[in-house]
């Protein structure tokens, strides 16, 4: 991206290689930063921004070569306490799994959402876009819950976002979580094959059930421990569908322990007498392959302390 000329009226930008195929809000939010969302697509509808003269539409996107003219701009200072405190710098740093020219993974906290927005000013890309500020791009490959912890993979290059974006759509990853169900449940291994649904309330709340008219969804659940009253499994998402593995455990008859959407809670009460203040729910390993070696990346998440704890204090 070479910026040809600018000046307090017009900027203009030309686009290169690396962000070719982007689509121009993607790319615009990206490149002004402290910018409101909202106010890029206001000069987008409203004609300001324009694509080699024209007018450009939101989801329209780029090609290497095209002048994008951009209206004058006031950027918003940054407001206090928007950058990351140092303690949550220093928690975020230790918790990077791997990380080269292309990459970066990351064991996700639980309680922090990927990204900003809904009422939350600061999400873990923000965070990492601090934490490496000459990254030219910072961008999430996929998500997790808010309350999920565990393997996040964040490209460094678009090239990597598209090529991994690809295996994500494909069977080439292979994604491991650990979660903890309530109850003991009988079998060692288990497909739920289930279509879901996705509803947002007039609250914005996500909701997902199990429809016959939904997405094809499918996970695997292989038993690891039984305790008393509950039993720790392995999930392995087929699909990809907004809270999957947490609306086909309670499909089971099972859900995890600590879900305040989806689960049972009355169960819930009795896991918080051990030290369970969460959604017992991690990404605990992802296979892939390198983005430009192509040679297999396995990340693995260790399982966070207070999960682990847990686990110590429940009775067989």
């Amino acid at each position: 991206m070479k910026a040809l000329s600018s000046s307090p009226s017009v900027q203009w930008i030309e686009v290169d290689l690396e962000h070719a195929g982007q689509r121009i809000d993607n790319f615009l939010c990206a490149h002004l930063k402290g910018v409101p969302r909202s106010h890029v697509y206001r000069i987008l509808r409203t004609g300001e921004v324009r694509r080699n003269g024209g007018r450009v539409q939101a989801q329209e996107r780029l090609a290497a070569g095209d002048r994008i003219r951009l209206p004058p701009l006031r950027l918003a200072e940054r407001a206090p306490g928007l950058a990351p405190p140092e303690a949550l710098r220093a928690r975020l740093e230790v918790r990077i799994l791997f990380e080269d020219d292309e990459l970066l993974a990351l064991n996700k906290p639980a309680g922090m959402a990927v990204h900003g927005g809904s009422g939350v000013s600061l999400g873990v890309i923000e965070a990492l876009r601090e934490l490496r500020p000459r990254a030219r791009t910072l961008e999430l490959v996929h998500r997790l819950d808010r309350d999920t912890s565990g393997c996040l993979v964040i490209a460094k290059r678009r090239t990597a976002l598209l090529a991994l974006h690809e295996q994500f759509r494909g069977p080439g990853v292979e994604k491991v979580y650990l979660a903890l169900l309530t109850g003991r449940w009988a079998h060692r291994r288990a497909l739920v094959d289930a279509p879901l649904q996705k509803n947002v309330l007039v609250s914005g709340e996500r909701v997902v059930k199990v429809a016959r008219e939904g997405k094809p969804a499918r996970t695997e659940f292989r038993r690891r421990e039984c305790y008393a009253a509950a039993t720790l499994v392995e999930a392995r998402p087929i699909t990809g569908r907004t809270h999957q593995i947490r609306v086909h455990a309670q499909r089971l008859g099972h859900p995890v322990a600590g879900d305040e959407r989806y689960g049972d809670e009355r169960a819930n009460r009795e896991f918080r007498r051990f030290g369970l203040g969460r959604l017992f729910l991690h990404a605990a390993r992802l296979t892939l392959r390198h983005p430009r070696s192509g040679e297999p990346l396995r990340l693995e998440a260790p399982l966070d302390p207070e999960l682990h704890h847990v686990l110590t204090l429940l009775p067989r």
